[in-house]
């Protein structure tokens, strides 16, 4: 099977219309903090249809409070040959106490 070639552009989150997620209160009462690198898969419409954990917090409670948030994020979405495409983008998260 061969591979899909890279797109000439990458899908990008559009800024002012992702919020960070919400810290989970339990993970702050414990002082966990750490970042967790996601994988979202992206169509050509700038919606995202699946997320993945590509590198844990170490904390269940971060991990999934990212995934939820990017899940429902919107992308300018990947292009090749300047027509949308459907793509893979790592979106790094990162969770940390004041």
């Amino acid at each position: 099977m061969a591979a899909n070639p890279q797109p000439d552009i990458l899908a990008r989150p559009i800024p002012g219309r992702n919020p960070p997620p919400p810290y989970p209160p339990q993970a702050r009462r414990l002082g966990q903090q750490g970042q967790v690198l996601l994988r979202a898969k992206v169509n050509a419409q700038g919606q995202v249809q699946q997320v993945e954990i590509a590198s844990s917090s170490g904390f269940p409670a971060l991990d999934g409070a990212a995934q939820e948030a990017v899940q429902r994020w919107e992308f300018s979405p990947a292009l090749r040959n300047n027509a949308p495409i459907e793509s893979w983008v790592v979106v790094p998260i990162q969770f940390t106490l004041n």
